[in-house]
């Protein structure tokens, strides 16, 4: 129970001005979740772009606050569709609604979307989604399945009380396994720090379920001790589970049993520190040459996955502070290349990279001075990816199977997918 009283910061007009003008006025990137300004402490995350903050006058728990603030973000997600400037703008009625259900003279009530969808009144209002084809970008909701098919673009974007989707929409649950992975590979190639960030996420559209049983490799290891089977392992050194989750079977068998409710839960995370089971999805070879005051940076950039297609792939070259301009050479028409001056930095992006592929780039970059010296060479790199990989986890972690208890009535369908997104991927030069 929750006994903490506070007032949230998006009713009260005059102290979204003060936090604004705390936060702005910080020269880091990252301000701290607690600040306080005379006898007011403001309290806050950040999620989809946006502050959700509150204040308080009291010596409120913050741990409390923290987790009440997340849950607020995740039900606007539930009842909004998506978690952006945009969706909070065109719904602010309905987010204005949850929060006269879940606060009442600062107290908490309830967080539960179950309790709630049964007080909210007010119909989402969605915008239209981007396309994936038009885009060729796959997203968590959106990715191709093991099957070939392809999910509808707009399951991301649907709310789960929506008026349209009651009426003629299918019911539908969503299961992904979600991958972050950060990487730091030496000038030599040699990899020299791997760790990945995974978790299991739910999304369900479905009006009553009882139970859900998801079943994951009979393999799956936690810790080097717990090595199971004769097949290939699949290793984490960390698992956790959400309190929902009923693991009497999971030491067995491998399998997670839970009563899912409407809305986005993540029912696991794991991690994997300092090993990858298979190589690093990407290689760079750059050469940097000096020719009178002008650079040229030559990189081959293999993607060593044959299987898959890599999205939205950027390429961030640091170039010395005194580049003017930059001429480029690319090997294929769909990249581009640009000298962003502000980062002093090449941004050289490519929609897609097949699998097996190798993509090159030659750039020119001028400098504002003749006599370009070694410091000036030392300023170039290191070199930082990011990237998406639909259909690939890292750790190899696999969904078997989903069953659903009792049998849904109608036609229901039920989506696997998988993603491995780059958190922090770095090559030096």
């Amino acid at each position: 129970g929750y006994s903490e009283c506070f007032c949230l910061c998006v009713v009260l007009d005059p102290l979204i001005h003060v936090f604004f003008e705390m936060v702005t006025a910080l020269s880091g990137d990252q301000p701290p979740v607690v600040m306080s300004h005379k006898d007011l402490n403001f309290i806050h995350v950040r999620q989809g772009g946006l502050y959700w903050v509150a204040s308080t006058k009291t010596n409120a728990s913050p741990f409390t606050v923290i987790e009440f603030l997340n849950r607020l973000a995740a039900l606007t997600k539930d009842y909004c569709g998506s978690l952006c400037e945009k969706s909070v703008r065109m719904n602010f009625a309905l987010i204005y609604e949850l929060l006269d259900e879940m606060v009442d003279y600062g107290y908490i009530q309830t967080t539960s979307t179950d309790i709630l969808k049964n007080f909210i009144q007010t119909e989402a209002v969605t915008s239209k989604p981007f396309s994936l084809f038009d885009l060729s970008n796959v997203g968590l909701f959106g990715a191709e399945t093991q099957q070939s098919k392809v999910a509808p673009s707009t399951a991301a974007t649907r709310p789960i009380m929506s008026h349209r989707s009651e009426q003629g929409g299918k019911n539908e649950i969503f299961v992904d396994v979600v991958e972050r992975l950060s990487v730091v590979i030496g000038s030599n190639g040699v990899l020299m720090k791997a760790d990945v960030e995974g978790e299991i996420r739910v999304k369900c559209y479905l009006p009553t379920c009882s139970e859900m049983r998801i079943g994951l490799n009979e393999e799956f290891s936690i810790g080097r001790s717990q090595l199971r089977g004769y097949g290939t392992a699949v290793r984490v050194d960390e698992c956790s589970f959400h309190q929902a989750v009923k693991l009497d079977e999971f030491d067995t068998y491998r399998i997670l049993k839970v009563c899912p409710s409407q809305g986005e839960q993540t029912l696991m995370q794991y991690q994997l520190s300092d090993e990858l089971p298979c190589a690093p999805p990407f290689r760079l070879f750059p050469t940097v040459e000096k020719d009178y005051g002008s650079r040229y940076t030559d990189c081959d950039l293999p993607h060593t996955q044959k299987s898959s297609t890599a999205l939205n792939v950027s390429v961030t070259v640091p170039v010395p502070k005194g580049s003017l301009s930059l001429s480029q050479e690319l090997s294929s028409p769909d990249q581009t290349a640009e000298l962003q001056l502000k980062n002093k930095a090449i941004l050289w992006s490519i929609p897609r990279f097949p699998g097996g592929a190798q993509l090159s780039a030659l750039f020119k970059v001028t400098l504002n001075t003749v006599n370009v010296g070694s410091a000036s060479l030392l300023e170039v790199g290191p070199v930082s990816m990011s990237f998406e990989l639909p259909k690939q986890t890292c750790t190899g972690l696999q969904i078997r199977f989903l069953r659903l208890s009792p049998t849904q009535p109608g036609m229901s369908q039920r989506w696997v997918r998988y993603v491995t997104h780059s958190d922090s991927y770095t090559i030096r030069i």
